[in-house]
């Protein structure tokens, strides 16, 4: 089967500047998962940067409301929300605890508060937000011409043609790592010299075992990864190698680089974040000390750079970088991702659901390693034809999650069953 046609301009182009809000002063923004691990950073990042940047808006799950209310009041923001009703009681005391007797900032609650503040008066949206819940505050800041700092990944999975439909050549940013990486290294040429694209892999905690060394890890053993801290999910993901796969059909819609023309190398160390190659046998490699300061100032400042935004090498010590080719035997997800990426429509919210509900199975103990990909698998070749084309719709996307996720359950429940009676 062959890729989908390219668009006239890649979604995210380093070449492109996409200013809808240009003026004096810092940068208005918007952040989205603002208590998580990427809008930590990225407040970290703002609050060193005031004369850059200035946030306007904040939103959370609601998990954290005495960070979400600390962070509000040292922002002086106009707005913040959370998606959990449950949590607006809790998040309004700890705004009276910081602010005192001084006016609080606007409150929005449920699922749709994120989508609101996407769309709030800002330059930019830097979407945070952990899932493919995101997808819709990524569409709101699309369709409200916002620029899209984009570290939301799910978004872009789940609804590729719906995100595509409504983006503007240049107006997403991307945050992963990866895709900064690649985005800085396509500044090099034009987009007519790239020859491919060579997406990193740390190769997670199982870098070299085969498959049926992988038989009987424990979860224990999934969760240390070797490079980066994340949360248990994420974590995971690497351990499987599930996050390149969704980093390969990333790359496809943000740059419309063909899907035989993007490569997954293993590369322990994780200093070199990805590749581009070229046509005259150039590759131009991204490489800092594993950090998301620099990912994250690229989001928010491209394309100016923000100084001293993440560590940089010692060059003066010696070092060692290593490079593998990924065994597709044993981690068999990024080849699913390409089979669904070329799918397309609804088929890569079928993987991406049906691996999210596999994970959680996992660390709970109903399925074991090798059954993620296994069940995610069936899952995929059970959901058929997928919906594409200009009929997709959100709706469409959210009732092929649904199924996927009910039987995923379905499968991992069977499949604990079976060996709780074995």
């Amino acid at each position: 089967m062959t890729d989908s046609p390219a668009s006239p301009a890649p979604l995210a182009d380093p070449h492109l500047l996409f200013d809808p809000v240009a003026g004096d002063g810092p940068k208005d923004v918007v952040i989205l998962g603002s208590t998580g691990s990427i809008g930590t950073q990225a407040i970290d990042l703002v609050l060193r940067n005031p004369d850059r940047f200035r946030v306007t808006a904040l939103s959370a799950n609601g998990g954290r409301v005495d960070l979400l209310a600390e962070q509000a009041r040292r922002l002086g923001v106009r707005a913040v929300a959370v998606a959990r009703e449950d949590a607006a009681p809790a998040l309004r005391e700890a705004l009276a605890g910081q602010y005192g007797t001084e006016p609080l900032p606007e409150i929005l609650v449920g699922p749709d508060a994120a989508a609101q503040l996407a769309a709030s008066d800002c330059h930019t949206v830097l979407n945070g937000i952990t899932g493919s819940i995101g997808l819709a505050p990524t569409l709101a800041a699309l369709e409200a011409g916002r620029t899209l700092a984009l570290a939301n990944k799910e978004s872009l999975i789940v609804g590729g043609p719906l995100v595509k439909a409504l983006a503007k050549p240049g107006q997403i940013i991307p945050v992963d790592s990866e895709h900064a990486a690649l985005f800085q290294a396509l500044a090099s040429g034009t987009r007519a010299d790239v020859r491919k694209l060579v997406v990193t892999a740390s190769g997670g905690p199982f870098r070299g075992r085969t498959k049926a060394e992988l038989a009987d890890v424990t979860v224990a053993d999934a969760l240390a990864h070797p490079t980066w801290a994340m949360g248990p999910v994420i974590t995971v993901n690497s351990a499987t190698l599930v996050n390149k796969g969704l980093e390969v059909i990333e790359a496809h819609l943000l740059y419309d680089i063909p899907f035989d023309r993007i490569e997954v190398v293993v590369h322990p160390q994780s200093y070199v974040h990805s590749m581009v190659e070229f046509t005259d046998g150039s590759t131009i490699a991204q490489a800092t000390p594993p950090d998301m300061g620099g990912p994250i100032a690229i989001g928010l400042g491209w394309p100016e750079r923000v100084p001293d935004a993440a560590p940089a090498f010692d060059w003066s010590k010696a070092s060692t970088w290593e490079f593998f080719p990924l065994d597709n035997d044993a981690f068999p997800s990024v080849n699913l991702a390409r089979h669904v990426g070329r799918l397309a429509g609804t088929a890569p919210a079928v993987f991406n659901a049906a691996n999210e509900e596999c994970v959680e199975a996992f660390l709970g103990g109903a399925l074991p390693f090798n059954g993620i990909m296994e069940t995610v698998i069936r899952v995929v070749e059970e959901h058929g034809t997928p919906v594409t084309g200009t009929s997709l719709t959100v709706s469409d996307v959210l009732e092929a999650e649904t199924w996927a996720r009910a039987r995923a359950r379905e499968l991992t429940n069977r499949t604990a069953t079976a060996e709780a009676r074995a």
